[in-house]
């Protein structure tokens, strides 16, 4: 004796079909949470107010002719800024954030020292990107900044 095979009939189907929709919308669920909950996503407190200075900001920060280059060397970061004919700059102020593009988590305040050349701080840093969100003041008064993006490679094996 064989039983007859067990039939697919509509409530089956719409089961099914529930049961996908719920899975998928339970984990979209789950990573737009994740998402808003790791990433505060301002850059600035009120983008109004900050753009009504934004072209004279950038027209005094490029008349300084600044570069600025970070990179990961050991254990510092060492943050280059030179002028237009390459020579290191010595600011009066500096201040910066490091931390990852997605999350405040890893963020870090590193205390830079000028050694003739660049600025130079001790950092903990894990391989991938991480930006250096600095702000520098000349000594004409005029405030520079900038967001580096600073690449941290993996250790070869």
């Amino acid at each position: 004796m064989t039983s007859a095979p067990k039939q697919l009939t509509g409530r089956h189907v719409a089961l099914i079909f529930v049961s996908a929709f719920t899975v998928i919308i339970g984990v979209n669920l789950t990573l737009a949470y994740n998402a808003l909950s790791t990433f505060p996503g301002l850059e600035v407190k009120n983008s109004y107010v900050a753009s009504q200075t934004f072209d004279e900001n950038r027209a005094a920060q490029q008349a300084l002719g600044w570069s600025v280059l970070a990179q990961a060397r050991g254990d510092d970061v060492v943050l280059s800024i030179t002028n237009s004919a390459g020579r290191p700059v010595e600011v009066n102020e500096l201040e910066a954030t490091l931390g990852r593009a997605t999350h405040v988590r890893d963020d870090q305040t590193p205390a830079f020292v000028f050694d003739g050349t660049a600025y130079v701080a001790p950092a903990t840093l894990a391989p991938g990107n991480w930006n250096l969100r600095m702000k520098a003041v000349a000594d004409d008064g005029t405030v520079f900044q900038q967001r580096v993006i600073l690449h941290v490679p993996r250790a070869k094996s």
